[in-house]
């Protein structure tokens, strides 16, 4: 078992924030995990380092998973079933899929961070999120050291939510996830955000789940910075649902505040907007700062600290409270 000491975990999370951790150990098997926890429970679990803000050094073992590994255990002439080991990258999954012409994922195409943390925060995109498409996970249990299958509804899926990040936050470490997808006859999902106004200006008039993709990578490019250029971890807080009530008594205050009905009594108002409303797009505050092209991505221009990242997120969220009444909350887990 090769446990590194004082390691630094700049290069390991999107942010880029060197913290250290007093032991580190990476697992490339379920067989190694089960090992790392049966002599270790109180562990520190990391992924693809792309959700989360880390703000102190790390007094636990970390574990990297870097378990690899993509099955295809069931297919019809329609759908496919695919199981994907926790270590594997997101991004890089679905360009699998779509060079398989599987479909189902293209929308969340180019989010940072591997298949084995996208449970845990639900994650979504132009109008798909993670929930629609998977059918189960499996996820070993840190205090008896066994597997357990849960399947979709076991995961208490909600907005960037789960399960995993509620009642049972830190009691499972997710192995692996199986999907559901289409082999043909592809639903397609563009009248989210800019897709159709990308694919226009794409020149494709009857686009393919290929088309689809390309046309949300290029708008996330255009408007995300790469965490390899500029450290960030993308969205940095959730669209905020609120009172149709609420919501209507903006509109008389903010007659253009962008939004999207989420029921009959409730919309989701997008947080980038408010945050720019408040005047914080493209503020720098020293090494840390505002995205100059989104106003919902925080970046490290270097040398940040996890707490200065997190000082300026607190100033927006009150500055968002004071001026439209509505709290914002963090997407991003805020570690340890």
């Amino acid at each position: 078992m090769n446990i590194q000491v004082d390691k630094s975990l700049k290069a390991y999370n999107t942010f880029g924030i060197d913290v250290t951790a007093a032991q580190f150990i990476a697992v490339s098997s379920v067989d190694e995990l089960r090992a790392v926890v049966d002599k270790q429970k109180s562990l520190f679990i990391l992924g693809g380092g792309s959700n989360m803000l880390l703000v102190d050094d790390i007094a636990q073992l970390v574990v990297q998973l870097n378990i690899k590994g993509i099955q295809i255990v069931d297919q019809t002439s329609d759908h496919v079933i695919v199981d994907v080991s926790a270590g594997e990258n997101w991004h890089e999954f679905v360009l699998w899929c779509l060079e398989r012409n599987y479909g189902g994922l293209e929308n969340l195409s180019l989010i940072p961070g591997n298949v084995g943390t996208a449970p845990i925060q639900n994650i979504g995109a132009y109008g798909v999120e993670l929930k629609d498409r998977m059918v189960s996970l499996e996820a070993l249990h840190i205090a008896t050291n066994t597997i357990h299958t849960f399947s979709n509804a076991d995961c208490k899926f909600g907005y960037r939510n789960s399960i995993f990040k509620e009642e049972s936050k830190g009691e499972f470490i997710i192995i692996s996830v199986r999907f559901k997808l289409t082999k043909k006859n592809h639903v397609l999902n563009s009248a989210y955000g800019a897709i159709n106004t990308e694919l226009s200006f794409m020149g494709i008039k009857d686009p393919s789940i290929q088309d689809i993709a390309k046309a949300v990578i290029r708008i996330r490019q255009q408007k995300l910075p790469d965490p390899k250029v500029l450290g960030n971890s993308g969205s940095f807080f959730k669209n905020p649902i609120i009172s149709m009530e609420q919501f209507e008594q903006l509109v008389s205050t903010h007659p253009d505040i962008p939004h999207y009905p989420v029921s009959s009594t409730t919309v989701k108002v997008p947080a980038g907007w408010l945050v720019e409303q408040c005047g914080f797009k493209g503020q720098r505050f020293g090494d840390a700062g505002v995205h100059k092209k989104q106003a919902l991505v925080l970046v490290n221009y270097g040398q940040a600290k996890g707490h200065e990242i997190l000082a300026l997120a607190k100033n927006i969220q009150a500055a968002v409270k004071e001026k439209f009444g509505i709290p914002i909350e963090a997407e991003v887990n805020i570690l340890p």
